[in-house]
């Protein structure tokens, strides 16, 4: 290592205090101080508890980041330090910025109004949370769980039967499925009198509800920290339509590793559990095991969840969607399912896969049901 990089580590330790002392050092070295896009990242995430003023944070967490805050720096702490050094960063958050009584104390969850950003905050730091208040923590994302219930799973059902309703139409043939008819009505004026047979131009099918699954929906859910949210609402999603019979449903979430949590359905509250939120983003990698899930592309509706920013393989990742899309699979990004604002996300990323028409957009959390109507009729979804 030399003096230069040296200097860097000392800056990141001494913090934003230190950069004119440490910049004169380094001009006497003939060198430069400036650091790269990780340092940066570290840092601000060093900043938001070590640097500054912090003798008032006695005075709890009024005067600390905001959840959602916090959030976005938990995830960028986990890509950037290593476990050990999470854990050490987390415990001195912690204490410093008001966080214990909030986490620590059975009293306080059981008091708090439902919030998603604090369920999302809870998620994250689930491992952290002391035995005594783990109970009630989980009672705190089962109260969340149960509110989504209540608002979606009526409707999204209600979504799926319509869109596999016997007397709706679909573009997929099926020679079981057709509607004699309506085939036969719209295709009179193609009857040919010369052969006395009619040549019909188009066909129509029925769209088959049926008691075996019938579709195929993916949920690829993005885990970093930034995407909370969207976590909760999706995983609740999945379950709800993972108990409908007429669907086989995928449930699989990813940072740099890719988890298949489809096995956990039955249970909500723990499938948010299997969940780790924050850490680094393997777009491609996930993509690639969903790709592996597909056996009937025209029948399969496939929802990414993240907010593009790659840290894997970008030009593989816009290969293997658009490849996805071609196949005949009905590919949609979902930049955000949220009510809490703009959503931050990879514009650049976005455009080049809208280009290959592939639906890229954040949904409001009631708009849900609609959407997923839209998507397994194959119809577009006015935002």
């Amino acid at each position: 290592m030399n003096d230069i990089e040296k200097l860097k580590r000392w800056r990141l330790i001494l913090g934003s205090e230190s950069q004119n002392k440490i910049n004169s050092i380094s001009g006497n070295i003939g060198g430069s101080l400036g650091l790269n896009q990780e340092q940066l990242l570290m840092d601000n995430a060093l900043a938001q508890i070590y640097g500054g003023n912090n003798n008032n944070s006695e005075k709890g967490a009024g005067n600390g980041m905001s959840n959602p805050q916090i959030t976005k720096w938990l995830g960028d702490l986990r890509s950037i330090f290593a476990p050990m050094e999470v854990k050490i960063i987390q415990n001195d958050a912690i204490e410093r910025k008001g966080l214990k009584q909030l986490l620590f104390e059975p009293e306080m969850l059981e008091s708090l109004e439902t919030d998603m950003s604090t369920a999302s905050l809870l998620l994250m730091l689930k491992d952290q949370i002391p035995t005594r208040a783990k109970d009630n923590a989980r009672a705190y994302i089962a109260k969340i769980v149960d509110e989504i219930n209540r608002k979606l799973s009526d409707n999204l059902k209600r979504s799926v039967t319509a869109a596999l309703n016997r007397k709706e139409h679909s573009p997929i043939p099926s020679a079981a499925a057709l509607d004699y008819k309506m085939t036969i009505r719209r295709n009179l004026k193609n009857y040919n009198q010369e052969l006395g047979v009619l040549l019909p131009e188009k066909f129509y099918f029925y769209e088959r509800a049926s008691k075996s699954a019938s579709r195929t929906i993916i949920l690829d859910i993005d885990q970093s920290g930034s995407m909370g949210e969207s976590v909760i609402y999706s995983s609740i999603m999945g379950c709800i339509l993972a108990s409908i019979s007429s669907l086989k449903t995928h449930i699989v979430a990813f940072d740099t590793s890719v988890n298949d949590l489809t096995y956990m359905c039955d249970d909500p509250v723990e499938l948010l559990y299997g969940i780790q939120l924050g850490g680094g983003t393997d777009i491609n990698k996930s993509v690639a095991y969903c790709q592996e899930l597909i056996t009937e592309p025209s029948k399969t509706t496939m929802f990414l969840i993240t907010d593009l920013y790659e840290g894997g393989n970008s030009a593989q990742l816009l290969r293997r969607l658009e490849e996805i899309k071609q196949s005949g699979v009905n590919l949609i990004v979902l930049l955000a399912i949220s009510d809490s604002g703009k959503p931050c996300f990879d514009n650049r990323m976005a455009e080049k896969i809208a280009s290959f028409d592939v639906p890229c957009f954040a949904c409001p959390p009631e708009r849900l049901p609609e959407l997923l109507e839209c998507a397994l009729k194959r119809r577009k979804f006015n935002i």
